[in-house]
């Protein structure tokens, strides 16, 4: 029911309004003065107020100022007599809707509450519409928007709707708290609570009082009775992150709370009713487990009601230099700094790098050489990063940098403290083979000019 404020010091007018509202079925309140009406927002702001011009000790337009810093979009229709129609103006030039004048049609009233609530709504939709085209934008940021990471992204569409169970599997720092908090953002559970818990983290003596809570009394040190994550996150969702790190004990327990959608509290004998969405996470392969005994057949089948995969940040190359300039922009804040962004080296070397700590560790390398960097654009040495996986031999070894340089554009300069004499000698003597020997040439691929060229050739033994 929406609710409307009229505001009026004739008790005649505000019995009329009331009325004539009242049977449209909107739930009316009546003010005599302009200070009763500011109070009454203090607790609580209606859908409209139906403000008169002229009241005592402070008139409509003063009332009206301070209404809008209040809540400037709330509305407002002025009430005023033919004789202060040019005051009305000036109103709405403040910000109310509308006015309308006395004496009044009931019909006129009626139809320009209507018109005004009817905008109002018209603008929350928009608004909601905006505010989800923002929320998908921010996650791209967030996520990235490569085929691999945008197929996640249409899984967590589908899903978040239900109240089905799902397992996030994925390596450390691939976002799986992420994804499982969009889902929850995403569902109809979205406005109750949101609770992560670390399996892996509680002590195996811990982990029943934990999840389900206990009683004063129930052990030592139980001094007062504490709600577990199960009753914390009521109506909301519940990730368990690690699931498989759950010892067999408490793995039964949970098997018993997802079939009986009831909990009971360490040193209590009364069941309590929960309704909780459950996530899991885990970086391992739960039917992996199941086959080597350390997970429930029973629980992993009864929480595998859908599973989202995510992929490792070097199976997604595409996503790396957006998240970069994410990571660059929410650094710079941060650390109160202006780096532009990347140089060409540095983003060919954010790419090379086999990324094993995924999206996480991507993060604190650009926030360290945000931190580090005094130049406009982050460069390679101040990403300090290991640009290849260990070789398994020397001519593997060659092969990656010879590839590296003559291929993917970097220079001799951002390897050099990477490779002994004898492989930079080689690296120089396999792109003057590839180039035919000229020497310009040669050069400008290695990143270095004509004279350090003669020079490394002369100093390296090259003939």
């Amino acid at each position: 029911m929406k609710t409307i404020l009229v505001v009026d010091d004739n008790k005649n007018m505000q019995i009329i309004l009331k009325n004539i509202l009242s049977d449209e079925g909107y739930q009316i309140t009546s003010f005599g003065n302009g200070k009763s009406v500011l109070k009454e927002l203090e607790k609580n702001i209606p859908d409209l107020i139906l403000l008169d011009i002229r009241l005592p000790e402070m008139n409509g337009i003063d009332v009206l100022r301070k209404i809008k810093k209040i809540k400037e979009g709330l509305l407002v229709i002025m009430i005023t007599a033919y004789g202060d129609i040019k005051t009305a103006v000036e109103a709405m030039k403040l910000g109310a809707y509308d006015y309308i004048t006395k004496p009044f049609v009931n019909e006129d009233i009626i139809l320009t509450v209507k018109k005004a609530l009817e905008t109002q709504e018209l603008r929350g939709e928009v608004e909601s519409l905006r505010k989800k085209l923002k929320d998908k934008t921010e996650i791209v940021k967030t996520m990235g928007k490569s085929p691999e990471i945008t197929k996640v992204l249409k899984q967590v569409e589908l899903i978040a709707p239900t109240d089905m169970s799902v397992i996030i599997q994925g390596k450390s720092g691939t976002g799986k708290e992420v994804i499982a908090n969009l889902i929850h953002q995403k569902s109809d559970r979205k406005s109750s609570p949101f609770i992560p818990i670390d399996c892996g983290a509680i002590p195996d003596t811990l982990v029943e009082s934990e999840l389900f809570g206990y009683e004063k009394g129930a052990f030592t040190g139980a001094t007062a009775n504490k709600r577990g994550k199960f009753e914390v996150a009521s109506e909301g969702t519940l990730l368990l992150d690690e699931v498989a790190n759950l010892p067999p004990a408490a793995q039964a327990k949970l098997l018993r709370v997802l079939q009986e959608k009831k909990i009971q509290r360490v040193g209590s004998t009364k069941p309590i009713n929960i309704d909780v969405r459950i996530i899991v996470a885990t970086n391992l392969n739960l039917s992996d487990a199941v086959k080597e005994g350390k997970f429930r057949d029973d629980l992993f089948h009864r929480l595998n009601e859908f599973k989202i995969v995510l992929p490792l940040l070097r199976e997604r190359k595409d996503d790396i230099p957006v998240l970069a300039e994410q990571f660059l922009k929410e650094s710079n804040i941060e650390l109160k700094k202006d780096i532009q962004g990347f140089t060409k080296e540095a983003l060919k070397l954010l790419l090379a790098y086999s990324w094993p700590g995924n999206v996480r560790e991507l993060k604190h390398v650009v926030k360290r050489a945000v931190l580090l960097e005094e130049n406009d654009n982050i460069t390679p040495e101040v990403l300090k990063l290991e640009i290849t996986p260990q070789p398994t031999s020397y001519k593997e070894s060659l092969d990656n940098y010879f590839q590296m340089i003559f291929k993917e554009g970097f220079t001799l300069s951002a390897i050099t403290s990477k490779v002994s004499n004898e492989m930079e000698r080689e690296i120089i003597k396999k792109i003057l083979v590839k180039v035919k020997y000229n020497k310009s040439k040669a050069a400008r691929i290695l990143g270095i000019d004509r004279n350090t060229l003669y020079s490394k050739l002369k100093n390296l033994g090259i003939e």
